[in-house]
């Protein structure tokens, strides 16, 4: 086994503005690891959209396949009590999810951003990008501080304000 790094062992390029305190970089860390919850969830909702969605077509379905059976009452019954039925009040799942990104997840993470333009220059993970840095065995393959082609011209880093040239 080769124990050369394969990539770039120089630092990643997420470095905290100058003066900026170990209290507010370990804040935005916290408020980054909230947002990967908020994020979490919001694919446990869009799991759940798609799964009661999928029911529903199964529950359809089922109530074909007791009519063919010779049981049109129950068939009826499951036409009308549970196919299409809201799962919220006055709402399918697609409305819930709809809601949650509009109401919650959009402010939420445009406040994410916010903080990371206002004190970080825009960088995101900064309390990762150190910690890296700290847990990481300079010079030891695995442990690379960035990926072998970040430094390529022809690769495009995203920023806040878009794409831009790496150099």
């Amino acid at each position: 086994m080769d124990d050369q790094p394969s990539g770039d062992d120089t630092p990643a390029p997420r470095r905290r503005p100058a003066g900026t305190s170990d209290e507010l970089v370990e804040a935005l860390g916290t408020a980054s690891e909230a947002m990967e919850y908020v994020e979490r969830a919001r694919g446990h909702l869009y799991e759940a959209h798609q799964l009661l969605g999928r029911a529903d077509l199964l529950w359809g379905d089922a109530a074909d396949e007791l009519a063919e059976a010779g049981f049109a009452e129950d068939a009826e019954r499951v036409r009308t009590e549970v196919v299409g039925r809201n799962i919220l009040d006055g709402r399918w799942t697609f409305q819930m999810v709809e809601e949650f990104d509009d109401i919650y997840w959009a402010p939420v993470r445009a406040e994410l951003r916010r903080l990371e333009a206002e004190h970080m220059g825009g960088k995101r993970h900064v309390f990762e990008s150190e910690m890296k840095e700290r847990r990481r065995t300079s010079g030891r393959a695995g442990h690379e501080g960035r990926p072998p082609d970040v430094h390529r011209s022809d690769v495009v880093e995203i920023t806040h304000d878009g794409p831009k040239e790496t150099s």
